[in-house]
């Protein structure tokens, strides 16, 4: 029997019981599900797929020390686990970004990159895009797993589609909806959305 057609409590057990192939069969049926999580968070690509590395070495780490109790769902799991090392990425970065003048040899400051108008519009592009994050917030979960899906992690509507277990015209549907009920929001809360 192939590992492709065992479930994921099957697959566990094998892998457990020394057949390593069951853990690339897990691995490649929810790396899709994993990825896109953890990318959704950090919106880094290269950070995501470090992240999506470490968090199958721990998995594997945790099933060969006997870790894992059939308490759920494998995948939400793994989630779990992805959610704690993006917690940890986060603590570490906010730790090491104390950035002094004094470290460098070059005075950061007089620096080109940091002159008034590349700063100004970075912070007006950052202001519009956490406004923009905050508006699809508000949006009824169905619409804004569409709206992240396909703008922060750049799915297909057919991806989409498959991933939230729904037909391609119901997808476009929830995507139309999103984008009313954000044009609507923009207009109630008053909000200004492009640079002056």
């Amino acid at each position: 029997m192939t590992t492709n057609k065992l479930d994921d409590y099957q697959l566990v057990q094998d892998f457990i019981n020394g057949n390593k192939k069951s853990i690339e069969t897990l691995i490649k049926r929810h790396k899709s599900k994993v990825y896109t999580y953890i990318l959704l968070i950090v919106k880094k690509e290269a950070l995501a797929e470090d992240i999506f590395q470490e968090t199958f070495i721990k998995v594997i780490k945790s099933l060969r020390k006997g870790k894992y109790q059939e308490k759920g769902i494998f995948v939400s799991w793994v989630i779990r686990i992805a959610h704690n090392l993006i917690i940890d990425h986060f603590r570490k970065a906010k730790h090491l970004r104390t950035l002094s003048s004094e470290d460098s040899d070059v005075d950061i400051f007089n620096s080109s990159k940091f002159s008034d108008s590349n700063i100004e519009d970075k912070m007006i592009e950052n202001q519009i895009a956490n406004d923009v994050r905050k508006l699809i917030d508000l949006l009824p979960e169905d619409q804004k797993q569409v709206i992240l899906l396909r703008h922060y992690g750049d799915f297909s509507f057919k991806e989409i589609a498959e991933q939230t277990g729904v037909s391609i015209n119901t997808a476009l549907g929830r995507m139309r909806y999103a984008l009313i009920n954000l044009r609507k929001l923009i207009d109630e809360k008053n909000l200004s959305l492009t640079r002056v």
